[in-house]
């Protein structure tokens, strides 16, 4: 598959990512869907400003909840959605569960809850930022993404408070369609297609997993839409599957969203919204269902 920016082969400069750059456009509002919702919850719960994105900072302000009624000594949980703008259901879910469900937990746990790391990936439906800079790979010191930046300065003051991280994601058909292949262009490297599982699953951490937690979570979830079958190796997206909708990767070292802080349980959901059998507002429901699990899973634990 040639994807039709860049020469194959060979790894696309400055040129390349400004013609991709000149390609992108917006295709919805960050303003109307997710801080108009944003300014309502806020009525109810501390946000703040984090940040801004320097493509348009009146723009793109950084926003997150702030949640510390439980008082000194409550373990804190971090909720990160649309680190990839493109993944709906992770900023619209996010923004779901501070609507919906979030006050019957405030009395155990303290919260930070970032619900759309990357507005303009947002606005533009892609999985990169404007440095055509993929986020999700960005999450170590003095990396090449401000919106991970931007994160890891917020959660600093957290990380060793943190108990549990839940990043919320998806995967697509234009994963396959679109940006697989422009991160192969963009690499120089060969495009090798894959399959896209249908239906919900979760990553663990390679180097320290939780799979009762992980179990926890996917429990919840089927309560709301299918989780995702192995495919005929018994992998799903090239990974082994090690519980029904578990893989594993390696948090840190890839530099995952996920691995942003120290929390002893870490998972990165992941929905699809373009199968047959689940609906958008299904989508949304499974990732509030997936911090729900992790929720009631650790104050069992107690």
């Amino acid at each position: 598959m040639s994807y039709p920016i860049g020469t194959p082969g060979q790894a696309w400069g400055e040129k390349e990512k400004t013609q991709w750059f000149n390609q992108q456009s917006i295709k919805r509002s960050y303003q109307d869907e997710v801080l108009v919702a944003v300014a309502e919850l806020a009525i109810t719960y501390n946000c703040t400003q984090y940040g801004a994105l320097s493509i348009d900072a009146d723009r793109y302000p950084l926003k997150a909840f702030i949640v510390d009624q439980a008082g000194v000594g409550r373990p804190w949980v971090l909720v990160t959605g649309g680190v990839h703008g493109y993944e709906t259901s992770g900023v619209q879910g996010a923004l779901q569960f501070v609507r919906t469900e979030l006050a019957q937990y405030v009395d155990q746990f303290n919260f930070v809850i970032c619900p759309c790391v990357s507005p303009w990936g947002y606005e533009t439906i892609n999985r990169w930022n404007p440095n055509a800079i993929d986020p999700n790979r960005s999450f170590y010191a003095d990396g090449p993404s401000e919106e991970a930046n931007a994160v890891q300065a917020l959660v600093a003051r957290y990380a060793d408070k943190v108990i549990a991280h839940i990043d919320l994601h998806e995967t697509t058909d234009t994963d396959e369609s679109e940006f697989r292949p422009a991160l192969a262009a963009r690499d120089g490297k060969p495009y090798e297609p894959g399959e896209i599982p249908d239906g919900f699953y979760l990553v663990d951490d390679t180097d320290a997993p939780q799979p009762a937690f992980q179990s926890a979570m996917n429990a919840e979830v089927a309560k709301v839409t299918h989780i995702a079958p192995p495919d005929a190796n018994n992998q799903i997206i090239g990974s082994d599957v090690v519980d029904e909708g578990v893989i594993r990767y390696p948090l840190n070292q890839l530099g995952l969203c996920a691995g942003v802080t120290n929390a002893r349980y870490r998972s990165t959901t992941e929905v699809y919204p373009d199968s047959a059998n689940a609906t958008p507002e299904q989508c949304n429901q499974a990732q509030v269902a997936a911090i729900v699990g992790a929720l009631d899973y650790l104050l069992q634990q107690d």
